[in-house]
């Protein structure tokens, strides 16, 4: 047989019977060394416990209860409730009054001290509600927090939702039909509705908005809802107030960095078109002028001149090639969200690939490489990193006459792909702002877009890895390649 628990109320009044058997017993065994009045006093302090304990009707209770054993069973005539001597009702009834008040004080202290434990409870929970919204990024985020501590605050079953950017309620299907219909009306009136609001006093929740009217983010739904908990009220109308201060938070967050993405964009589209229009210019009309001397003076021109002038053609149209494909590779890969075609590569077969092309133009074989047998595989996509390695070697080859070192090294982690040059160096002041688009360094002369190395450093970046600049000691530029090496595959794949 399965035993039900006692109700609370039952277990109150027993403490209240158990307290005046104790009080009487003690008062019995003490009676022939103490007298009336210390007996009186036994009594007072168990009204004095009940009146810490229990709540002010059952603190009464007890004190009407002390008075009475006391006469009944100490007061002569003991064994009846008559009263002969006059001191004797004067006492009792002083006693039942200062046991009332007692009884009235001590359960008034009670309630301030509880008051006090719960204000101080939910202002520890709102500190540390603002803690962990600050480091919150999204608003789902917020959501799943707000409802946890609004449940835990209440220990009911609460609900929050947010809008969408139609100022309709997000996922508003799983929502019971009643709430969802006290969150719309809660949004709409921009006020909290509920018991104790006078609002829609009806209701069995509370319904907060989250912001204030014009500004509204969603709405919460909390349960238990007192008419008569003012302070439960607004620590609720407090913790939706932090979570709407958070989303306003993370909305203005977004719109400031969607506005500097518009910005950047603008800015870095008015720059492209200006120095597409400024170096197209000066290759096209180098282009024109040689085709055109061959179209009319082609009977004037020796066979050096004709060739002089075609492989100026040449040079100029490739120039035009490597300038396109650096544009729409930075372009590409500043644009939002974009995802790499990464698959194993071996940095091997790269860097073979790009020497082959390379040195086509290099007729002074100055290209010195160093490729080790055994290299990790590194997760990438081919073609970024083959341009990102001809840009380098281009550029060493461009602003150098000695010798054009390429290494690949790996160190525990990481793969380390160096190209190493003798030109007249970069200064350590331009050693960052050269890899920004269309800046060229003070040494670079007329040659060169200003877009090769900030490729370069996109692509690293696109990877995970980095592109460092180091100076020689000798004189020279080093420029380093870093890419993070992740775990091998069991099989890998045939690039």
């Amino acid at each position: 047989m399965k035993l039900q628990a006692v109700p609370p109320s039952f277990r109150r009044w027993g403490a209240v019977v158990c307290l005046l058997a104790v009080a009487t017993a003690v008062s019995w065994v003490l009676e022939p060394h103490v007298s009336l009045t210390s007996q009186a006093m036994i009594y007072v302090l168990a009204v004095v416990i009940a009146s810490y304990k229990l709540t002010w009707v059952e603190s009464a209770v007890c004190a009407v209860g002390a008075v009475t054993a006391l006469n009944f069973f100490f007061v002569p005539p003991r064994w009846t409730f008559e009263v002969e001597n006059r001191e004797h009702f004067i006492a009792l009834a002083s006693m039942l009054v200062v046991a009332l008040v007692i009884s009235r004080l001590a359960s008034g202290l009670r309630r301030e001290t509880e008051v006090a434990r719960l204000n101080e409870h939910r202002a520890h929970q709102l500190q540390t509600l603002a803690a962990e919204l600050s480091a919150l990024t999204s608003p789902q985020e917020v959501l799943m927090l707000g409802r946890a501590v609004l449940e835990t605050a209440f220990t009911g079953p609460c609900a929050l939702a947010l809008t969408n950017p139609a100022g309709e309620l997000e996922q508003a299907e799983v929502l019971e039909p009643a709430v969802r219909d006290g969150m719309r009306c809660c949004m709409k009136e921009g006020a909290v509705l509920g018991p104790g609001t006078g609002r829609w006093p009806g209701l069995e929740a509370w319904y907060l908005p989250l912001g204030e009217k014009g500004q509204i983010f969603g709405a919460a739904c909390v349960r238990p809802a007192l008419a008569n908990d003012e302070g439960g009220r607004e620590h609720a109308r407090a913790l939706c107030a932090l979570v709407a201060q958070t989303l306003w938070r993370l909305r203005l967050a977004s719109s400031m960095q969607a506005a500097q993405s518009e910005a950047e964009r603008q800015q870095l589209q008015s720059t492209f078109l200006a120095a597409i229009s400024h170096d197209l210019r000066t290759p096209l009309a180098a282009i024109v002028a040689a085709a055109t001397s061959l179209q009319t003076q082609r009977e004037r021109l020796d066979a050096a001149g004709q060739a002089r002038l075609l492989q100026s053609i040449v040079n100029e149209a490739n120039y035009l090639s490597t300038m396109s494909d650096n544009t729409l590779q930075l372009v590409r890969l500043a644009s939002p969200g974009q995802v790499l075609q990464r698959s194993w590569e071996s940095m091997e077969e790269i860097v073979g690939a790009v020497l082959g092309r390379v040195r086509q133009h290099d007729p002074s074989h100055r290209i010195c490489s160093r490729v080790p047998e055994g290299l990790p595989l590194v997760r990438a996509d081919a073609v970024l990193l083959a341009q990102l390695l001809t840009n380098l070697l281009d550029n060493a080859l461009k602003y150098s006459e000695g010798e054009v070192a390429l290494s690949v090294n790996a160190v525990p982690g990481t793969l380390e792909l160096c190209v190493k040059d003798r030109g007249p160096g970069i200064p350590e002041a331009e050693r960052e702002a050269i890899f920004q688009p269309y800046v060229r360094g003070d040494r670079a002369g007329r040659h060169g877009t200003g877009l090769g190395l900030a490729v370069c450093r996109a692509i690293a970046h696109a990877h995970g890895g980095r592109l460092l600049l180091r100076s020689r000691e000798d004189g020279g530029s080093c420029f380093c390649l870093q890419l993070p090496v992740e775990p091998q595959p069991t099989t890998p794949e045939v690039p």
